[in-house]
């Protein structure tokens, strides 16, 4: 098993050889290519990834026909559409890579299984979903409640290595303004 996830899992619980094993024969290395998609809207999310090299997007594509960025994963985080994948419903979002990215990723039937033979991982995936859920509250107050400007200086703040990885357009759109008025805070003009 890729020993990045590993980490990650007895951050939380504690796996016995034996568990470790099982979950190793569940997880599917793979490497994506820059631009590559692993899901795009109306079809059905059937795997979950974690990344352990690069950063994934999730983002949609509006009514104007403007690509909307809504959630970057990078390592060690967990990316998939929810909805889509414990419901076995078309997903309304896109998932792609902006780096060559690698992750290991945990096909839907296997995840199901692996949740019976292994029952505490039930309490990582439990934790991990509350991180993530706490993390998209967070956000959403954020849009509310801070202006254009603040929302990026707090995020370049809370994530200075990110902000440079990733290009201004998507990290203009994630904090809900406009490349141009990106330029401009970057500049100072704001």
């Amino acid at each position: 098993m890729h020993a990045v996830l590993l980490e990650h899992i007895q951050k939380f619980i504690t796996l016995e050889p034996s568990e470790k094993a099982i979950l190793d024969s569940s997880l599917i290395l793979s490497k994506i290519k820059k631009k590559e998609h692993v899901l795009r809207e109306g079809e059905i999310a059937n795997t979950m990834y974690f990344v352990t090299k690069g950063c994934f997007r999730q983002y949609i594509i509006n009514t104007k026909g403007t690509e909307q960025t809504l959630q970057f994963a990078i390592e060690n985080w967990w990316i998939t559409d929810y909805l889509s994948y414990h419901n076995h419903v078309p997903s309304h979002f896109y998932i792609q890579a902006i780096e060559d990215t690698e992750v290991i990723a945990i096909e839907k039937k296997s995840f199901e299984s692996l949740l019976l033979q292994i029952p505490k991982l039930e309490r990582y995936f439990r934790i991990i979903s509350q991180k993530t859920f706490g993390a998209s509250q967070m956000r959403i107050k954020f849009l509310f409640t801070m202006s254009a400007e603040e929302r990026y200086r707090h995020f370049k703040n809370v994530n200075p290595d990110f902000v440079q990885r990733i290009p201004q357009y998507m990290l203009a759109s994630y904090l809900d303004f406009s490349a141009e008025f990106m330029s401009k805070i970057r500049v100072g003009k704001v």
